[in-house]
């Protein structure tokens, strides 16, 4: 096998996106990396983020490249409604979310919004999301997300909310109400949610 085909070889067994560290554990260099971009078989998507060429598209590029460079961070907040369609705009940032406490991942681009969520409650309501077909990125549940944005929006986001509140509670009618009320208990949010709840359906 000629030294190309090796490296094609090498290449084909990495996921579609996948970091400088993966690469190097498939026997795959920095230098040969740059041989690949300059060929056009691979993206880079963020530092240290590749995404193979033969990879299928998707409008989730941004979201693949940051959750691939902090694995153990969240999609929160905008990007979350947006993702489960409870907000027409797209964010200009990627929001994701860490432990506080934890390391804070500091990633210019793609722009990226990192908060710092409790610990204690920062795994509840996460779910898998398909940004790519075979690759999931974790977001949180539409229920926690808006009462998130309940909580934590403050006056300049409480536009932002009540939108997506109003859109969830007409999509899920009564047991949208009910997860609604218990991510609020979670999370401590009921003092924000319950009075909001009853305005929407007033």
């Amino acid at each position: 096998m000629t030294d190309s085909g090796r490296l094609q070889e090498r290449l084909s067994r990495l996921r579609p996106t996948f970091t400088t560290r993966a690469a190097s554990a498939a026997g795959i260099s920095p230098r040969d990396l740059a041989v690949l971009r300059e060929a056009g078989e691979i993206d880079e998507l963020s530092r240290g983020v590749y995404r193979r060429a033969d990879a299928e598209s998707t409008a989730h590029l941004d979201l693949l490249a940051v959750c691939t460079r902090a694995p153990h961070a969240v999609v929160c907040g905008e990007s979350a409604l947006s993702l489960h369609e409870l907000i027409d705009d797209i964010p200009h940032e990627v929001h994701i979310a860490v432990p506080r406490g934890s390391h804070r991942p500091s990633i210019s681009y793609p722009p990226t919004q990192v908060s710092q969520y409790a610990a204690d409650t920062f795994n509840f309501a996460v779910e898998p999301f398909e940004a790519a077909p075979g690759e999931t990125v974790p977001v949180y549940s539409p229920a926690r997300a808006v009462v998130d944005a309940m909580r934590l929006g403050g006056a300049e986001g409480r536009s932002v909310a009540l939108s997506a509140l109003n859109r969830y509670l007409r999509r899920n009618g009564q047991q949208g109400v009910a997860d609604l009320q218990r991510a609020a208990r979670e999370l401590g949010g009921m003092s924000a949610i319950r009075p909001a709840i009853e305005a929407v359906l007033a």
